[in-house]
């Protein structure tokens, strides 16, 4: 009984006919199996047993070897106008396929609104410039919304974050200052301890997770004062233009307050006393991170890589920015 013939691997059986045909184009169109092996980087040899496993698997000769020149016989003219044309199709296909695993779609970000004004904003014209295939929906509120009801794909959110099932990358971190106009500073006075603090109006937050009190550091030990009720807000840059209406002491990101504590608009005070604290900057999302789509792993790398935090994060001189 005649023994079976293992059946090879079809993947590697494809993928070799398709060498073959490539090499087959090669040959014809450079006229010798040398010319066809420095395009290919290999040995005239190896192009040599290709043609052979090509005629010996077809039964038909395809190539008029002469010493000078190698001529396709009819039948090698037939493959290779028929294996032209595949591989380019063939090509077409793969360049789709690739076009279409680039960045693409509608990505929805959201973010407070200061958040939006300061630190996403800026980085929409670079972002849009090196993946134009995106198109961006900006949703900026100052309530905490659940990304799956409002359909956000990414969100910039501060502080820690609960424990729930949105996946967190980390984007940098920014010191809390304490900060007031000159104008109100002028009428009021500089505070020069936490203790002096109640004769002032401290500005607080009024949302549902907001801390009511300003940590600091005195005698080594870390004090709490209240805010109190004077005024409360749940927006932060309605909370920095009162800051800088003079009135009242505001606790701001040094993120956020950089430019006017820089040009002087808002003076940093008790930085002797300042805790130090560094609060998280984070992108978060819903999904598992093996599976995002190409759009919104795009967007979340952009985030990661451009948003700049370093200057956030330092201690301020006395008088001032660095």
């Amino acid at each position: 009984m005649p023994r079976s013939q293992p059946q090879p691997d079809s993947t590697t059986v494809e993928t070799h006919r398709s060498g073959e045909l490539e090499v087959l184009v090669l040959v014809a169109e450079r006229g010798s199996l040398s010319a066809a092996a420095r395009q290919l980087g290999v040995s005239p040899s190896a192009i040599s047993k290709a043609m052979s496993r090509l005629e010996a698997r077809l039964g038909v000769q395809l190539l008029q070897r002469s010493t000078r020149r190698v001529l396709l016989t009819p039948e090698g003219t037939q493959l290779y106008q028929g294996a032209k044309r595949l591989l380019a199709d063939l090509n077409d296909l793969e360049a789709d396929v690739a076009a279409r695993s680039a960045p693409r779609g509608t990505v929805r970000i959201g973010a407070s609104t200061s958040t939006g004004a300061v630190l996403l904003l800026p980085l929409v014209p670079r972002l849009r410039a090196l993946h134009p295939g995106l198109s961006l929906d900006l949703y900026f509120t100052d309530h905490v919304v659940d990304l799956a009801d409002a359909g956000i794909d990414i969100a910039i959110r501060w502080g820690a974050l609960p424990a729930s099932d949105m996946v967190a990358r980390l984007l940098g971190h920014t010191r809390q200052i304490v900060v007031a106009a000159p104008q109100y500073l002028a009428r009021h006075g500089e505070p020069r301890h936490p203790d002096d603090l109640h004769r002032h109006v401290r500005l607080g937050w009024n949302y549902p997770r907001a801390i009511p009190h300003w940590p600091f550091m005195v005698d080594g030990q870390r004090v709490a004062v209240d805010i109190g009720h004077a005024i409360r807000v749940n927006d932060g840059d309605v909370m920095r233009r009162l800051a800088l209406e003079g009135a009242g002491l505001a606790r701001l990101s040094l993120y956020h307050a950089w430019d006017d504590v820089a040009s002087g608009r808002l003076v940093p005070v008790l930085e002797a006393f300042n805790a130090g604290d560094l609060e998280p900057i984070h992108a978060v999302y819903i999904g598992r991170p093996d599976r995002l789509p190409p759009r919104t792993r795009a967007v979340l790398d952009f985030l990661q890589a451009n948003v700049d935090l370093r200057h956030a994060e330092a201690a301020l001189p006395p008088g001032g920015t660095a």
